[in-house]
């Protein structure tokens, strides 16, 4: 009885493998870890560091790292942009993929002085953009679409409110934010660039109608 058991565990175990083998070679991306939606990024309108309008529905079919920081920074936004500079390098051959800087801090960085941040990082902003705008624009767009501050530090006066986050949101070609990662942790860091490639094969969605351009 014993070994029959053996058996047949073995068996199906033999038998589930060899389903699995066979569906991940006849179907792309069967055996693919698919990343959750945590939110859907909320229409928005914000001035780039060439001081053209950016909305979401630019940004429709790209996927793209969310970011916040300031250009005064001389804390953690050196290094995070640094780190963030690094997977510019490592993937701004892909014409699907942007990096998208928000500043926390509107009143100083005006489009001429993100362009000179950007300026100052080398990059151009075909791949890399640097937004201004309304601060509770701003703020709402952190912590209600990008999930990088928590809702309730809103409460506040928006003049007394001042976010500073090292943590990234990646959001695909759907405008979808699928998952946050700590900009200041290697390991995080390196799994964002293995799951930037795996959002880029998903396709658009062509019935999608979150990329209006009216802000929220």
């Amino acid at each position: 009885m014993k070994r029959k058991t053996i058996f047949y565990t073995l068996f199906f175990v033999l038998l589930f493998t060899g389903f699995y083998y066979a569906m991940k070679v006849m179907i792309p991306g069967y055996a693919d870890v698919k990343l959750p939606v945590l939110s859907y990024v909320k229409p928005f309108r914000f001035t780039s560091q060439d001081n053209q309008p950016v909305t979401l529905a630019d940004l429709r079919g790209k996927v793209y790292v969310a970011e916040y920081f300031f250009t005064t920074c001389k804390g953690i936004c050196p290094k995070l942009n640094s780190n963030m500079k690094t997977l510019y390098a490592d993937l701004k051959n892909e014409p699907d993929f942007m990096i998208v800087s928000h500043t926390v801090d509107p009143e100083t960085d005006s489009p001429v002085r993100l362009k000179v941040y950007a300026d100052s990082l080398g990059v151009s902003s075909s791949r890399w953009l640097f937004l201004t705008g309304s601060k509770d624009s701003l703020y709402k767009a952190a912590r209600v679409s990008y999930l990088l501050d928590d809702p309730r530090n809103g409460n506040d006066k928006i003049e007394n409110q001042f976010i500073h986050t090292q943590f990234f949101a990646l959001v695909d070609r759907n405008g979808r934010v699928r998952k946050i990662y700590d900009g200041l942790k290697k390991d995080e860091l390196d799994q964002l660039e293995k799951d930037v490639p795996a959002l880029l094969k998903e396709s658009t969605s062509s019935g999608n109608n979150m990329f209006s351009n009216n802000p929220g």
